[in-house]
């Protein structure tokens, strides 16, 4: 009897997280299945869904307004400023039985005006009035609501910037998105200091994102970079940009990055460097490890050489030419570099949520550390690109810079310099962004695709067997190696699902959206939260479970539908270095599974931070075992 009661409350109550978007109680859940999820409602109950009669609409009442009010402890406000407060929708297939309990005036009555946790009213005759004014979504059965509406963390960015440094929250903020969600439902607002954001979950809004996007896609500016290169007098790369100034760099730069003749062309310097780092970690198992001769292992911390390995490839990619990162002194100028990188992530965030200017003004420390790691990335980057100019030059006159070369590739820098299609300052920005960005980017990802083969040894000997099926096949051609081994790809992007680089992507809208029903204005800022979507269960089956195989097509796996694999953006504004950063890794992947076998000490899960990008508290040690 217990049994069916609970079941019965646990019926209303589902119904109306469902009416209402909110998330699933598995309380509630269990009560259901307890009796095989067939639950017979009494009289009482059945009214609270499906109200007999409609009410009547009697006119706007003072009294019965109030009735309908919730009052806070602090002021008499039809707004409840909670960070749980989730807005209740009129819908057409309501009646108005809106019921809440008020501290003064005890259960409101059926027919009177129900304000809401957010302030709207449920009325007939507003209804009527949302109606005429064309504002119901086409096939929804729910009445678009406003923008105000939007469950929220706090109104106040002040205080809940303050919040945020004393709860911690910069360092976990992809922690405290995954909890928001799960406590207001997949759509909130968050207004922490100077920034204000929709944040937003299922592939469906996505999908509504991506086609709101327009021609010159808008995404949120990074003010201290911005200013950082404004103060500077440095000229701004495609990271930076909007509008047609960013869209008629951005083709240049398509061309030479991102097409597939590109990728042809500096697919055999990341496998060249690729190669070399395999041969530096034997040398080191060898000379380090333990075991039999030949069969040795060496447990490490690969994480510094991972960040040799990804500037050491960025760069033959950019400049055409190897930096010697893999001797036994690279040079000090490379390692302040990665230094600098790490410097520059670890300040932005919470400049991004500051006046800058003002923290320029006034010479804030953290402006200066962030300015100063800039300062030394351009004095590098620049270092690089005047040396790779003077070689480059000297080929004038003798045809093709490339055929000059000896029929080498150039590289990216080399490429834009010859077409002369940018000036020389947006081709130093540019060269000068993808270099920053192409280290921590790569070298971070890879310290996780490490420990999750070496905790899924079923799933590495898998993928092991498809590459060297593969290799054998190849005949030493790595495009066609890769090719052939599609669980590489697949490693790639269960790894950044479940430790994305960046945990958002974000767009401005360039006219009004409706996301989860509530109407969004043209020019807000639209974050897609990919560290909670890649371990919702309602986006993926068994979340948690690392499986490459699930982004195979066919094959008994999980079909993926679209709007899932965003670590690199979407649309026109995808990350401009994917195919660099992809095949960068994939190749690193084949040649470090063609020889060796990778173990991890511990099988518990990583504790992640985020900087800019999320990596891990503790770089993870690795055994690496000669095969």
């Amino acid at each position: 009897m217990n049994a069916q009661k609970n079941a019965q409350r646990a019926a209303v109550r589902a119904h109306f997280r469902r009416k209402y978007q909110l998330s699933e109680n598995w309380t509630d859940t269990n009560h259901l299945r307890s009796v095989g999820g067939k639950v017979f409602l009494p009289h009482e109950l059945s009214k609270m869904i499906h109200p007999e009669t409609k009410p009547k609409d009697e006119g706007f009442n003072l009294l019965r307004a109030f009735q309908g009010l919730t009052f806070s402890t602090t002021t008499l406000s039809g707004r409840k400023h909670s960070r749980t407060a989730t807005p209740i929708p009129a819908t057409s297939g309501s009646q108005g039985a809106c019921r809440s309990r008020n501290p003064f005036f005890g259960v409101t009555p059926e027919r009177a005006l129900c304000m809401t946790a957010a302030g709207t009213v449920a009325d007939e005759k507003l209804k009527g009035r949302k109606e005429a004014q064309g504002v119901r979504k086409r096939g929804a059965r729910a009445w678009v609501q406003s923008f105000e509406e939007i469950p929220h963390t706090g109104k106040y960015g002040w205080v809940n910037l303050m919040k945020f440094w004393r709860q911690g929250y910069f360092r976990q903020l992809h922690k405290h998105m995954e909890g928001t969600f799960n406590a207001l439902g997949p759509i909130y607002r968050e207004h922490v200091g100077t920034q204000k954001t929709v944040n937003i979950i299922l592939p469906s809004d996505i999908a509504e994102l991506f086609q709101s996007e327009g021609r010159l896609p808008q995404r949120m500016t990074l003010k201290p970079w911005a200013t950082h290169r404004e103060i500077r007098q440095h000229s701004k790369g495609i990271f930076l940009k909007n509008g047609e100034e960013w869209r008629s760099d951005r083709v240049l730069l398509n061309k030479e990055v991102l097409m597939s003749s590109a990728v042809q062309r500096f697919i055999p310097l990341l496998d060249e460097v690729a190669r070399d780092f395999c041969k530096m970690l034997q040398k080191k198992v060898e000379r380090e490890g333990i075991g039999q001769k030949g069969k040795r292992s060496l447990t490490v911390d690969p994480s510094p050489d991972l960040f040799r390995f990804a500037l050491e490839a960025i760069c033959n990619v950019l400049y055409g030419e190897r930096i010697g990162l893999f001797s036994s002194s690279p040079s000090l100028e490379s390692q302040k570099f990665i230094w600098a990188v790490e410097q520059m992530l670890a300040t932005t965030p919470p400049l991004l949520y500051l006046p800058h200017q003002l923290l320029l003004h006034i010479g804030a420390s953290l402006w200066t550390q962030h300015a100063t790691a800039w300062d030394n990335i351009f004095s590098h980057a620049d270092a690089r690109i005047q040396k790779c100019y003077r070689r480059l030059s000297s080929f004038q006159g003798q045809g093709s810079k490339a055929e000059a070369a000896g029929g080498q590739y150039p590289g990216v820098l080399g490429q834009l310099m010859e077409k002369g299609q940018l000036s020389l300052d947006l081709i130093k920005a540019n060269i000068t962004e993808l270099m920053a960005g192409g280290v921590d980017t790569t070298a971070v990802p890879l310290q996780f695709a490490f420990f999750e083969l070496g905790r899924n040894p079923e799933v590495q000997e898998k993928v092991r067997q498809q590459v060297r099926t593969s290799w054998a096949l190849a005949d030493g051609d790595p495009l066609v190696a890769l090719q052939g081994a599609p669980l590489l790809r697949g490693i790639i992007k269960e790894v950044l699902r479940l430790y994305p680089v960046g945990i958002t992507v974000n767009r401005m809208p360039v006219k009004d959206i409706i996301l989860q029903n509530y109407r969004v204005p043209a020019g807000t800022t639209v974050s897609v939260c990919l560290y909670p979507m890649g371990r919702s269960s309602d986006v993926f089956d068994d979340p948690m479970r690392f499986d490459p195989g699930r982004w195979s097509s066919g094959k008994g796996g999980q079909r993926i539908s679209g709007f899932r694999s965003l670590a690199f953006g979407f649309g026109a504004r995808q990350c401009v270095g994917r195919r660099i950063a992809e095949n960068e890794m994939q190749l690193l992947l084949m040649h470090i599974l063609l020889n060796f076998n990778i173990s991890v000490l511990s099988t518990e899960d990583i504790k992640t931070t985020h900087t800019l990008i999320l990596q891990p508290e503790t770089p993870p040690k690795i055994t690496f075992s000669k095969l």
